[in-house]
């Protein structure tokens, strides 16, 4: 069963009251600072453990539910900030699922009359009134036009604008107070991101532009088939209401359900994947919200894609960098794969960019052609740990969807099939841009780079051949060193290091309780004052030994344990 405790289908809190902009930024900055305050709890008493950050996490999910919509899409978008939050929240927030209660039927009716001007059955032959789903944005019901066309019928929460603009203020408040007080945060660009994200989501709840984003959608993909876009009917539809054709489907990672009907899920998950590509590398614009919901496969095996309101575009720069990125990760090129992250700003440049290299080159080396093994990564811990040190890795707001996007499919594929290739399941994607004569500029980069990947496939080098030349490369770059390092002299410098503290903190607070006691009993009170300040001292001074305390202690049993 999922960490995530399961909401009762009752209003939320953010349902229930019509905050003022006060309460919100109040309600808002609670939550945060609670959430700090358990943070700085931990370090201070050194229990950061795994099992603490998990329980921390399960919290911070519950209250993002609670808090509302923007909250809940402000932590999905956080599940991929691999750069920022430990593995335990990523796996929390990655479950994060947007289920809230219904809204009545009598209030999707209202909406819908009062955006389209006419009377529920005026413009639809049959409604069902029980939604097929229902999300913190709006809700969905099935419906029969009087042309017999079946539709469905998605309609936007009631008092959502109001939402937003309370909450796009108290967060940006809540970034300027981090910006001000907390210079640590800047270097992870959070304003970047805020501007990004409430960008995209006030387009998300404005119907019209998830019917333009439907309509571009299907253009890019006129000739392919095995893509579906339902479509949008117009004269039913606003920036409330919004009336598409109904394409039922299986959910595309129900596998068995595959299987049952004769469909490949191998096969699924290579289209997925080459429908990808084509969006991100050649047209530039890409379904930013993959998840298992908004992803259908027909009885036939064509891929069916619901839900264009959180869409994202690649800018034209941004946009050739990935292909270059795509292709030397095709070719194994660390060098060029390095050069374009550090282009795109996913790598920060520092003074040895050396553990990098060699993670990226062990990536590519095992994982390009089979499913990553977590453990493997043991091989090279000596580079993560460099690594997470010096903290190269950023993620630039204008990437945060499409790290989203990937995450959230990769999730997907493993699923359809546990031992896909990537390299493999490329390769139809790569022949068709080599047997295309590609016009514009961005199809025919597309064209030269995967020829010259071809060519680089016939001329590979044999492995011995590559072995050398890295080894020759290496050695003139300087990066080969010898690590010698003692890991019981490393343990025995934490305990001292410990200990000194423990003893400084006991002289202090010796002294602060003496000089207290000098002060209240041999002045007569005349410096009381002075007095009960010493003694708070000492009792900041006590909590910080009696930490040092349990800091040895614990050291101690680890050191024992690893000495066995």
């Amino acid at each position: 069963m999922s960490a995530i405790a399961q909401l009762p289908p009752k209003k939320l809190r953010w349902q229930r009251i019509k905050s003022s902009s006060l309460a919100r930024q109040r309600e808002v900055f609670l939550a945060t600072f609670t959430f700090l305050f358990f943070i700085w709890w931990d370090k201070f008493w050194q229990i950061d453990t795994a099992r603490t950050r998990n329980k921390r996490a399960e919290w911070l999910v519950r209250n993002m539910l609670e808090l509302g919509p923007t909250f809940i899409k402000i932590g999905q978008s956080l599940s991929t900030r691999v750069d920022i939050l430990p593995p335990e929240y990523i796996s929390n927030l990655s479950q994060l699922q947007d289920k809230v209660p219904a809204f009545s039927a009598k209030e999707a009716r209202d909406i819908i009359e009062l955006e389209l001007g006419k009377s529920l059955y005026t413009i639809y032959r049959d409604f069902d009134e029980v939604p097929l789903a229902a999300a913190s944005l709006g809700q969905v019901h099935r419906a029969t036009l009087h042309t017999g066309e079946d539709v469905v019928v998605k309609v936007q929460r009631p008092g959502l604008k109001r939402l937003f603009d309370l909450d796009l203020l108290a967060v940006g408040k809540l970034l300027k107070f981090f910006d001000r007080y907390f210079a640590w945060t800047r270097k992870y660009n959070l304003q970047g991101i805020y501007n990004e994200f409430f960008t995209i989501l006030y387009q998300e709840i404005d119907y019209a532009i998830e019917g333009s984003n439907a309509d571009r959608f299907r253009k890019n993909f006129e000739g392919y088939p095995r893509i579906v876009v339902p479509k949008v009917y117009w004269e039913y539809s606003t920036s409330m209401v919004l009336t598409l054709e109904y394409v039922p489907g299986i959910k595309v990672d129900d596998r068995q359900a595959l299987e049952a009907c004769g469909l490949n899920p191998k096969e699924i998950n290579q289209l997925g994947i080459c429908c990808y590509l084509k969006q991100l590398l050649q047209d530039g614009f890409f379904h930013a919200d993959p998840h298992p919901g908004n992803l259908a496969v027909s009885p036939s095996g064509s891929l069916i894609f619901y839900d264009y309101g959180m869409m994202a575009e690649v800018k034209t720069m941004a946009k050739d960098q990935m292909v270059k990125t795509f292709f030397a990760v095709l070719r194994k090129d660390t060098n060029e794969v390095v050069d374009t992250l550090m282009s795109m700003g996913f790598i920060e440049p520092i003074a040895d960019m050396s553990p990098v290299k060699r993670m990226l080159k062990f990536v590519l080396d095992r994982f390009t052609e089979r499913p990553v093994n977590i453990y493997e990564f043991e091989q090279i811990k000596g580079e993560v740990v460099a690594i997470f040190e010096k903290q190269p890795f950023r993620l630039p707001p204008q990437m945060t969807y499409l790290l989203k996007s990937l995450t959230t499919l990769d999730g997907i594929a493993r699923i359809l099939d546990p031992e896909y290739n990537f390299s493999t399941a490329a390769q139809p994607f790569v022949k068709s841009i080599v047997l295309t004569r590609g016009r514009g500029n961005t199809l025919g980069a597309l064209a030269q780079q995967a020829k010259d990947f071809l060519v680089y496939q016939l001329n590979k080098p044999s492995r011995m051949e590559i072995l050398l030349e890295r080894l020759e490369e290496r050695i003139e770059r300087g990066e080969l060193m010898i690590q010698v390092k003692s890991t019981e002299s490393d343990r025995t410098l934490k305990r001292i290091n410990i200990a000194v503290k423990a003893l400084i903190y006991a002289c202090l607070t010796g002294f602060l309780l003496l000089a207290g006691a000098v002060l209240l009993v041999g002045t007569n009170g005349v410096y009381s004052g002075w007095a009960i300040a010493a003694f708070v001292g000492a009792g900041f001074s006590g909590l910080s030994l009696l930490r040092a305390l349990v800091q040895l202690s614990i050291r101690e049993k680890i050191d024992n344990l690893a000495e066995q």
